[in-house]
Formats: structure tokens, C-alpha cells, sequence
């Protein structure tokens, strides 16, 4: 990767000299994932599908802290033969816990693979529609060494999608590190 992107500069500016300049693109997807609309209507749509499980299962360990306390309580005054066999049953109830987090966490996270998969269809295809509409020759993905704010399209891709952090403009708010990598302008009158 680090040898591809100086081979792209090199060619794309050989190629530059020859042919009108080039619009160039550079597109932050961790960014867009973050804040797309449609990323906080999946958090939304996995917490309401999986609320009912998680909820069972927080009342089963609830249930299960307050059994472990009333057997500390009562273990006392319990034959061998009944605390062997209510420390089984309780390590038994721990284990079936356990297997359902766990179950419950490997649930949720491929169907949130399952949901990210879907968005990043999405936002490849609204990077290629932008490309078509806009006239971008090369859009890259974040990861490179650096970009300026003026090649970043990122905000216009979260706007495109349906929200996002551009102004009325439609161009993207610079950051605090953009400002300070910015030439200072000479003001001449």
C-alpha cells in the first residue's frame, strides 16, 4: 500500500500535465460509519431486537446473585449432602448464564456485521454516484499519509446518505487540525 500510493501521485501527476486537472476525492469511512443517519437507526433497530434477550437474561443473573446470597445465608444450617447439591445447581445456573451472553453477544454482533455490511453497500454506492455527478477522477479512502480539507468529501458523503455535517453550502466544516495546516494568506492593500 505505502508503494501504490506514490505510484498513484507520480502517474495521476504525469498524467496531469497532459490532460486537464484532475478532481480528486479523499472519503473517511470510520467517519461516515459513525455518523450516518442510517448507522444510529441500526443501533436503534439491534437495541430494540435484542432488548427482550438482554432483559431475560439481566432478570436470570439477578435471580441467580439473589439465590448465591441466599445460599450463603442458609448454608449453614444445610447437610453436606444439600449444600454439594445446591452449590451444583447454582454453578449450573452460572454456566447456562454464561452460555447465553455469550450466545447473546455472537447474535448481536453478526447481525451488526450484517447491518455495517449493508451501510458500506450503501456508501460505496452513493461514493460512486457522487464520483459520476461530480466529475472525481479518484476518490480514495482514508489512510494515506495526508489530505487537505479541500480534497475531503467526506461530510458530503454523510449529507448525501440523508444527514450529516456540512453547511448550507454543502461544504464541509473544517477542523481545528485542517486550520492550523493551512498556508497563512498575506494581506496586502
Amino acid at each position: 500500500m505505502k508503494k501504490l500510493i506514490p505510484f498513484l501521485i507520480l502517474f495521476f501527476a504525469a498524467f496531469s500535465t497532459n490532460a486537464e486537472e484532475l478532481k480528486i476525492g479523499i472519503v473517511d469511512v470510520n467517519k461516515i460509519l459513525k455518523d450516518a443517519p442510517q448507522t444510529i437507526a441500526a443501533t436503534k433497530k439491534l437495541e430494540k431486537e435484542f432488548s427482550a434477550r438482554t432483559e431475560k437474561l439481566k432478570a436470570k443473573s439477578k435471580a441467580l446473585d439473589a439465590e448465591g446470597k441466599k445460599f450463603q445465608k442458609e448454608s449453614l444450617t444445610l447437610s453436606d449432602d444439600q449444600r454439594e447439591k445446591a452449590e451444583r445447581g447454582l454453578q449450573q445456573k452460572r454456566i447456562e448464564i454464561q452460555r447465553d451472553e455469550r450466545e447473546l453477544r455472537e447474535d448481536m454482533d453478526l447481525r451488526r456485521r450484517e447491518e455495517i455490511g449493508d451501510l458500506q453497500e450503501k456508501i460505496n454506492i452513493t461514493i460512486d454516484k457522487m464520483a459520476a455527478d461530480e466529475g472525481y477522477d479518484l476518490i480514495l479512502y482514508n489512510g494515506i499519509a495526508f489530505a487537505s480539507s479541500k480534497v475531503d468529501i467526506t461530510d458530503a458523503v454523510i449529507k448525501a446518505l440523508g444527514g450529516g455535517s456540512s453547511n448550507a453550502k454543502g461544504e464541509s466544516k473544517k477542523t481545528k487540525q485542517d486550520k492550523e495546516i493551512e498556508p497563512k494568506k498575506d494581506v496586502k492593500e
